[in-house]
């Protein structure tokens, strides 16, 4: 008797619009790979932003994870990143289907950085991993962060202007102007995009694996950014929030020996890429914690 998959609430709403074939297809998709990874569902389905995780159990006793997800630039890469990475830095994949992005993972414990006690603990953690995996040079079909940044320049003058604010438009055309400094220069190294104190998990191998990448070729200063505006409520709790963002960006400098103008640079490119995707959306504000970060690293 096969057991009936529940897609998450969450999973439905984010993409019951743009992927509703994908979604229909999930209950189908777990049992095709339950039979041909011979596998046995060992508990009720998880859900990321996008992706379905069923634990599972493999012919060995081996507890895995089974990731579905739709195929996309995001996804497709995944599984050759995780697999170019050292073992000893992000989780293991198991087994995995080019051509579905489907992945089977090693099971990891639930606790993920996010609940460290000690932020900047947590923080430089996050720093000490970045170092770890952006000693590796990006395999040949990872996408490239001058492609990215490429197409940011390129659109920033057709959504700027959707700005409200004259300010916070001359803001982010100076964030243009940075991106352009260092695009001669977009780096070779294997980044995960998205290194943040939710994609870091507790192991019994390592004390703290690396989950969940979407994989660039490019300058480690690009993935910066994320440390600085997660955790937000212990930004918050210091009661300076500005001088706390500058001691977690002053924090990842010194572990990573990032140049710092090399980290401001990217680190406007991430606030440049964020408030484009914004405004693609229909917004016509900044953001309330892109504001703040941008009003700590460069009023």
């Amino acid at each position: 008797m096969h057991r009936v998959i529940e897609i998450p609430a969450k999973l439905i709403r984010n993409h019951s619009e743009k992927a509703s074939d994908w979604l229909d297809s999930l209950p189908g998709s777990v049992e095709r790979y339950v039979g041909e990874w011979d596998l046995t569902v060992d508990g009720d389905v998880l859900s990321g932003e996008a992706s379905l995780i069923v634990p599972v159990v493999r012919r060995d006793g081996t507890a895995a994870m089974l990731k579905l997800q739709s195929v996309n630039d995001e996804s497709e890469s995944e599984a050759l990143a995780l697999r170019t990475w050292n073992h000893d830095d992000v989780v293991e994949v198991l087994e995995d289907d080019p051509a579905t992005s489907t992945i089977l993972l090693e099971r990891l414990h639930p606790r993920k950085l996010e609940a460290h006690p000690d932020p900047a603990e947590a923080t430089r953690i996050l720093a000490e991993l970045l170092n770890h995996l952006s000693a590796v040079a990006a395999p040949p079909g990872v996408r490239r962060l001058a492609d990215i940044a490429a197409g940011m320049v390129e659109d920033a003058p057709r959504l700027i202007p959707r700005l409200e604010d004259p300010a916070e438009q001359a803001l982010v055309r100076s964030f243009v102007a940075m991106v352009r400094e260092v695009l001669p220069e977009p780096g070779d190294r294997l980044l995960h995009w998205d290194l943040h104190y939710l994609n870091v998990m507790a192991a019994e191998r390592q004390p703290w694996l690396v989950i969940d990448p979407k994989p660039l070729a490019g300058d480690p200063a690009f993935d910066l950014f994320p440390v600085l505006w997660n955790r937000w409520d212990d930004l918050v709790a210091t009661g300076d929030v500005a001088r706390a963002i500058r001691d977690r960006f002053d924090l990842m400098l010194e572990v990573t020996g990032i140049e710092r103008d090399r980290g401001l640079a990217w680190t406007a490119g991430r606030i440049l890429q964020n408030v484009l995707w914004f405004t693609e959306d229909g917004d016509t504000r900044i953001e309330d914690e892109l504001a703040a970060v941008a009003s700590a690293l460069f009023s």
